[in-house]
């Protein structure tokens, strides 16, 4: 295996990574602004109510978009696991 073969097999990693992590931070970053500007509207500062809307939202993108993550995952370990011959002989 060389170099360029361990740099390009990081970088899939990377891209898969960010793939699935994305849909999860970014609504969670959406509520949290959301929340933000409600509490700073209304003068609320409950630690409660900035973290139950993120748990929920969180949880909702994971029942939604789930079974989507789950097959990216096991494509790319399936790919991995089958180049583990090549990278040994």
């Amino acid at each position: 295996m060389d170099p360029q073969q361990v740099l390009t097999i990081s970088r899939d990693g990377l891209l898969i990574l960010l793939t699935v992590c994305a849909p999860i931070l970014l609504v969670v970053l959406a509520v949290g602004i959301i929340v933000s500007v409600f509490q700073a509207a209304t003068q609320i500062h409950e630690s409660t109510l900035s973290f139950v809307p993120k748990l929920l939202a969180a949880v909702g993108v994971c029942a939604v978009a789930g079974p989507w993550m789950m097959q990216t995952l096991v494509d790319y370990l399936r790919n991995m696991l089958l180049l583990i011959p090549q990278a040994a002989g």
